[in-house]
């Protein structure tokens, strides 16, 4: 018998060590991960639009009349807490209000300019309870920018925040819109809405034909232009809910908390309708600010966080809050296991794993307007600053559905054969274009585009691409793929933001990353800049240092430019350094870097705003000012 059961050990780990081999060989639990979420998402699509329930209030009723969960703590936002229920009975009560006070009719659209609350919740799911569709304003935008999405929207009523009415709907803004109905959410009018009748109207009133119908209006950042309504379907919500829930492992009680801005569709349709899908509770923050975060995660016993863009780099180099009663440092004082979101980059990935001791990282990438996406759950380092993680089958669906493909240096445009005018597709380790696959001869089964925008739909349109006739996205994303059983696909840059430069081309996000890297450099964003009686873009990062304008000196200098020359080509190299007061500025509300207003400024010293400005002179970096601009202006100096 002691044989045997030796025997069955050693059989059992040689198994287990054969299982192990396989997947670090294969990558199998990517593909298990990747298979999962896409079929998950399927079938809960499928039986949706049979059962004539795609619109994803069902899912609420569903939650809010099972027993399981009615009373389980569904919002959460500053000391309120909604159950399942009662949500869903103040969602019928608003809904019904909207109807009989505001004429508020199916498929009628209705702009909702509101900061994170547990009145923009309620309000959303209120407009889909009686078959409107919501279109998500940012907060943020006042004038002429507002104007244009209120426009562009179709909507006859804007439902707004007490907290922004009387700085962004100005009476030019009315007088604009004469026949539009500006509704201002006061507390007043919120407890009218509550006393309201809780009228459940009838499942013809959220009659959807298709699962690519219209569920939510959510606008592109506008950082290089006037935003654009995208077009989010009730598909699309069902594929991010599924990717939150099945890529978080996120259960029934997880508290997912969520303070970047719900206009985006990150935390509105990942986040919050991930937390409804799983049947967790969805804790709401006003606003990102890295002097609360943490108390607030906390205060809410949050187990998951949603981040976008630099958040992460700003939550790393903020410092760190202490007990007042021992003085022990709070990073990790928190049941948070896992965060969720895109734009962590590979010089904060370790840092911000280790100092706050986060399990795990899922890195997603994707478009609010795209027809794709990708994801990368990680608990080491070897992968971090991915976007994509795939396994051997997986990577092979991906690259069937997708490809990149390569582009001309000189328009940015997809390099075509100049026989065949055919494109081709980037070999591993070599950056392209990422596009999407579309059925030609059903374009918006994949790709429903703008509302209303049909021009700006068919310019991300590419066809002709690998066969005459076909039919891709353009995603506007330069990316590379590396490794090959455990296919990494990594994010290199948006068209645009590449420049060029010695006839080399530059990519921003490998600068940064790069720079990042260096002990006094808390962020830098990195652009190209026009120089005069110089050809193409000369390389200018915006460096926030560590101690702000104290760290100003030679030494400190020095040891930057010596650390980009050692870490970069030297084409790559910034050729200046402007330096700002604080992380985070020219960000945008989802604290996205922009560049568009740092490239317009240039290197003239007059237009900085009184950033110091250095450049690169025998290896180090020195003051650049009014003197130096005009030998440039003059053709002194050749770089």
């Amino acid at each position: 018998m002691a044989m045997i059961g030796t025997a069955a050990a050693a059989t059992a780990a040689a198994t287990l060590a054969g299982t192990a081999y396989l997947n670090a060989r294969l990558s199998v639990e990517h593909d298990l991960l990747f298979f999962s979420i896409f079929a998950s998402a399927a079938l809960g699509l499928v039986k949706a639009v049979r059962s004539s329930k795609v619109n994803v209030f069902y899912l609420l009723e569903a939650r809010a009349q099972d027993k399981k969960s009615a009373n389980r703590p569904f919002v959460k936002f500053e000391g309120r807490t909604w159950t399942y229920a009662a949500f869903y009975d103040r969602v019928l009560r608003y809904g019904h209000h909207l109807r009989t006070c505001h004429g508020v009719r199916p498929r009628d659209v209705v702009a909702l300019d509101m900061t994170n609350s547990d009145s923009f919740v309620l309000l959303w799911f209120a407009l889909w309870s009686i078959g409107a569709t919501p279109a998500f304003i940012n907060y943020n935008l006042a004038g002429k920018p507002l104007a244009h999405c209120l426009r562009t929207s179709t909507a006859r009523l804007a439902l707004v925040d007490p907290a922004i009415a009387e700085e962004t709907i100005t009476d030019e803004i009315r007088a604009e819109f004469p026949g539009m109905q500006f509704v201002v959410v006061t507390d007043a009018l919120e407890a009218e809405m509550a006393a309201t009748e809780a009228v459940r109207h009838p499942d013809s009133d959220r009659t959807v034909d298709r699962y690519v119908g219209l569920a939510i209006l959510i606008y592109t950042s506008g950082t290089t232009g006037l935003p654009k309504p995208a077009i989010m379907s009730w598909g699309k919500i069902f594929v991010a809910a599924t990717m939150a829930v099945k890529g978080m492992q996120l259960r029934e009680d997880d508290i997912f908390y969520l303070s970047m801005p719900l206009y985006h569709s990150s935390a509105s349709c990942i986040g919050f309708c991930g937390a409804l899908f799983a049947g967790a509770t969805a804790s709401i923050g006003r606003k990102f600010s890295t002097k609360t975060f943490w108390s607030e995660i906390r205060a809410h016993d949050a187990t998951a966080f949603m981040y976008v863009g630099e958040t992460c780099r700003y939550l790393t180099v903020a410092p760190s809050e202490t007990d007042p009663v021992t003085g022990l440092s709070l990073d990790r004082a928190h049941r948070v296991r896992v965060v969720m979101g895109n734009g962590l980059r590979p010089d904060v990935w370790d840092r911000f794993k280790d100092r706050f001791g986060i399990d795990t990282i899922f890195e997603f990438y994707a478009a609010t307007e795209g027809a794709m996406g990708a994801w990368n759950r990680s608990r080491n380092s070897l992968s971090k600053g991915a976007i994509g993680r795939y396994g051997l089958l997986s990577r092979l669906f991906v690259e069937h559905r997708s490809a990149l493909v390569v582009l001309d240096p000189a328009t940015d445009e997809p390099w075509r054969d100049p026989v065949t005018q055919l494109c081709r597709r980037a070999r591993t380790g070599e950056t392209g274009e990422m596009l999407a696959r579309l059925p030609p001869e059903d374009i918006e089964s994949r790709f429903q585009g703008y509302f209303g925008n049909s021009a700006a739909t068919q310019s991300k349109i590419l066809r002709d691409v690998f066969a005459k006739g076909d039919a891709w996205f353009r995603s506007g994303d330069v990316m590379r793929w590396e490794g090959t059983g455990d296919g990494r696909l990594f994010f290199s840059d948006r068209l645009g933001d590449t420049f060029r430069w010695k006839s080399e081309n530059v990519s921003t996000a490998e600068v940064a990353g790069a720079l990042g890297t260096h002990p006094a450099v808390l962020e830098a964003n990195v652009y190209g800049v026009l120089l005069p009686n110089h050809d193409g873009r000369a390389g200018c990062a915006a460096v926030a240092f560590d101690g702000g304008d104290k760290l100003i000196g030679e030494q400190v200098l020095a040891s930057v430019a010596r650390h980009a020359l050692a870490e970069l080509p030297r084409y790559a190299v910034p050729l200046f350094l402007r330096v700002v007061r604080d992380v985070g500025v020219q960000t945008t509300g989802t604290n996205k870097q922009q560049k568009h207003v740092l490239r317009e400024q240039g290197v003239d010293p007059d237009r900085v705003e009184g950033d110091p400005l250095f450049w690169l002179k025998d290896g180090c970096y020195v003051p650049f000012g009014p003197k130096e601009w005009r030998d440039l202006q003059s053709g002194l100096v050749k770089l």
